[in-house]
C-alpha cells in the first residue's frame, strides 16, 4: 500500500491488478492519466461492470479515505454538499438572549461559524485527511436531476464551493474524482467536459474468468469456467437487464456454498434468481434456454480442451 500516485500506465495497471481489479490497458491509461491530470474520471456502463469498485481500490491501494455520494433523484445542496446546524444555532441564541447578549452581529458571526456547519460528502472531500486528499465517489449520478448537475460544474472545475455566509472553501490538493453513471438518462456536456470520460463495459471471457478466480477463489476451475460460459451467454440473449460482474461473481459464489463442481440443470433453475432479477427473463431461460446453452458451453469446453491437447502433442 502506498500513498504515491501511478507514474506510468503500466503501474496503475499493477495498482490495480495488486488489488485483484482485473483492468484492460484502455481503462488503465485514462485512469493514469486522470490522476496525473487532476481531472475528474466520468465512467459510463451497465450496471454491475466494475465501475465504484474502481473508487474503492484507489481508496485502499492509495491509503487514501473513501468518501461516497450516493447520488438519487431529489438530491440537493444540504444533503451534497453541507448545511447549517439550525437546531444547535437556536440553542445558542436562546442561551445569548437569556444571558443579556443582544449584539446582534457578534451573534450573527458566531452562529454562522465553522462548530455549526455540517459537512456534507462534497465539502468534506475538498478537505485533507492527515495530509491526504481523499478520494471522491460521486456514484450513478443519473439519478439526480440537472440542476444538481449544474451546481457540480464549480466543483470539478476548481475544486471549491462557495457558502454565502463563510465565502469560498477551496481544496488545497484536489481529490480524486470518479463519477459513474448506469445511463439511466444523458448528462449535460458541460459537466462531461470537466472529466475524463471511459465507457466501463462487459469483460470478455478470459478477463470474466480471470476476475471469478481471483474474487472466488473457492470455486473449482471446472464451476468457474461454466459460470462465465453461461453469462457469456446470457448476455447474448435478449433480457431486459443483462447480468453484470457483480451477479457472475454471487452465482459463483452461491454454486460454491451449495457444493457444486460443476452446473447441472436443477441448480441453475434453483440458482437464476442470483444472477437474473427480472422474472420475465428468469421464465425465457427456465423455459426454453437453459438446457441449449448448458450443453452450448460444455460443447465449447471440449472443443476447446481437443485443440489444446491437439496442440500440446505437435498435432
Amino acid at each position: 500500500m502506498t500513498n504515491a500516485i501511478p507514474t506510468s500506465i503500466d503501474a496503475t495497471l499493477a495498482l490495480l491488478e495488486g488489488a485483484d481489479y482485473v483492468a484492460d490497458r484502455s481503462l488503465a491509461t485514462v485512469l493514469y492519466l486522470s490522476l496525473k491530470m487532476q481531472r475528474p474520471l466520468f465512467l459510463e456502463g451497465e450496471a454491475g461492470v466494475g465501475k465504484t469498485e474502481i473508487a474503492k481500490v484507489l481508496s485502499s491501494s492509495l491509503d487514501r479515505p473513501l468518501i461516497r455520494l450516493q447520488c438519487y433523484e431529489g438530491l440537493d445542496i444540504s444533503s451534497a454538499v453541507y448545511e447549517w446546524n439550525y437546531a444547535a444555532q437556536m440553542v445558542d441564541i436562546r442561551m445569548r438572549e437569556a444571558s443579556g447578549d443582544t449584539n446582534r452581529d457578534a451573534m450573527e458571526d458566531d452562529v454562522f461559524s465553522d462548530r455549526f456547519l455540517i459537512r456534507r460528502p462534497i465539502l468534506q472531500a475538498l478537505e485533507q485527511v492527515d495530509g491526504r486528499a481523499p478520494v471522491l465517489l460521486i456514484d450513478e449520478l443519473d439519478r439526480t436531476d440537472e440542476a444538481f448537475e449544474a451546481f457540480l460544474l464549480e466543483i470539478l472545475s476548481d475544486f471549491q464551493v462557495t457558502i454565502p455566509e463563510l465565502g469560498t472553501i477551496k481544496a488545497a490538493e484536489p481529490p480524486i474524482v470518479i463519477i459513474t453513471t448506469n445511463r439511466t438518462r444523458e448528462i449535460h456536456d458541460a459537466l462531461k467536459r470537466r472529466c475524463l470520460y471511459h465507457w466501463v463495459d462487459y469483460p470478455e471471457a478470459d478477463r470474466e474468468l480471470e476476475i471469478v478466480r481471483r474474487k472466488v477463489p473457492g470455486a473449482g476451475a471446472v464451476l468457474s469456467q461454466e459460470v462465465v460460459g453461461y453469462v457469456q451467454r446470457l448476455r447474448q440473449q435478449e433480457l431486459f437487464k443483462n447480468p453484470g460482474i457483480a451477479e457472475t461473481l454471487d452465482w459463483a459464489t452461491a454454486l460454491m456454498e451449495l457444493d457444486k463442481v460443476a452446473l447441472d440443470p436443477q441448480a441453475i433453475s434453483d440458482t437464476l434468481g442470483v444472477v437474473l432479477k427480472y422474472q420475465d427473463d428468469i421464465a425465457q431461460i427456465q423455459a426454453s434456454e437453459s438446457a441449449a446453452i448448458l450443453k452450448e458451453i460444455r460443447a465449447e469446453a471440449r472443443s476447446h480442451g481437443a485443440k489444446e491437447g491437439a496442440a500440446a502433442s505437435g498435432g
